[in-house]
């Protein structure tokens, strides 16, 4: 009888728990290794906090609409939230998930090293896309000048571009994982990571600006269930390849593969580099032709993220 009665009151408890936490709605553009602390934040970490969230599958321009409107309590994507937010909308990046991406630039094994792509063609997906932006800021920092040592032809979807190169139309492409995993397995070599050369800040919060003060607790119970999350991500491979798998509709190989090649850009306590946020606002305010300063402070509030990290004993960086 007491057995009855001691399951009885856990699944009343359990139940007034769930219905209890806080229900939100996070938008993310797409199931990508990118964006891995929202599946593994449910596995608990959320709940932790009191949090139930509910993860909404949303193109980066309807997310930022849909952010104003109030129709989601926040967006995963950086770049376009601090596009937007220097042209005027009222949004401010609040967390970041990763601080780099793992764009690798994939080149055909006769090609010993980035200098050798002199005068070569690189494979795009497309031109005017976030692949050509990071291609042209990976080759700077490696060396060369994208618009005098390089052509670029689009060349369509990873799988297209890697034909283009076994056809010898390019030498060279960019991928995100697991184009890179894919590409090794039929010979083809990595000679570079775009996050091993600079910071870009991709996932992360951000937040309708008036949630800040209107909703402080709840944004640091996000902050610090993206804390733990994220840690957990670092130091727990296989659990994390076991959210994985489903997310991204990958093999376990896949997935082991995404994973050691992105682990390296999660943050372990969410705070985003200054020179990662000055490189989005300047890429920013060029695609905009804005040429007036734009203080980070117009594009983000970290307020609530020191005061987490306060709370959970991390000391400011």
């Amino acid at each position: 009888m007491n057995r009855i009665l001691a399951a009885l009151l856990a699944m009343f408890f359990v139940r007034a728990s769930v219905e209890a936490a806080d229900k939100i709605r996070v938008g993310y553009p797409e199931p990508s290794a990118s964006f891995l602390s929202l599946p593994v934040g449910q596995t608990g970490f959320f709940q932790k906090e009191g949090i139930q969230p509910e993860l909404i599958r949303i193109r980066s321009t309807a997310a930022l609409a849909a952010l104003v409107s109030g129709e989601i309590d926040y967006q995963s994507v950086i770049p376009s939230g601090i596009a937007a937010a220097i042209r005027g909308v009222p949004v401010k990046i609040v967390a970041c998930y990763t601080s780099g991406i793992a764009a690798a630039l994939i080149v055909r094994p006769e090609f010993k090293s980035v200098q050798d792509l002199r005068g070569k063609t690189i494979g795009l997906n497309s031109f005017g896309g976030g692949l050509e932006s990071t291609a042209r800021l990976m080759f700077k920092r490696l060396g060369l000048d994208p618009d005098k040592d390089l052509k670029f032809l689009a060349a369509g979807g990873i799988q297209s571009r890697l034909l283009a190169m076994k056809q010898g139309l390019i030498a060279a492409t960019l991928g995100s994982p697991p184009a890179d995993y894919l590409a090794k397995k039929i010979g083809y070599v990595v000679l570079a990571t775009a996050y091993e050369l600079f910071h870009y800040p991709s996932s992360g919060l951000i937040v309708n600006a008036k949630r800040i003060k209107e909703k402080p607790d709840e944004i640091k119970r996000m902050i610090k269930a993206g804390i733990r999350t994220n840690r957990y991500i670092s130091h727990n491979r296989e659990g994390t390849i076991q959210t994985m798998m489903p997310w991204m509709r990958a093999d376990e190989e896949t997935a082991a593969a995404s994973y050691d090649s992105t682990v390296k850009t999660y943050s372990d306590d969410l705070t985003l580099p200054e020179d990662g946020l000055r490189l989005l606002i300047d890429e920013a305010k060029k695609a905009a032709k804005i040429d007036h300063d734009v203080p980070f402070d117009q594009v983000a509030d970290f307020s609530l993220l020191k005061e987490a990290q306060r709370e959970l004993g991390i000391n400011e960086k």
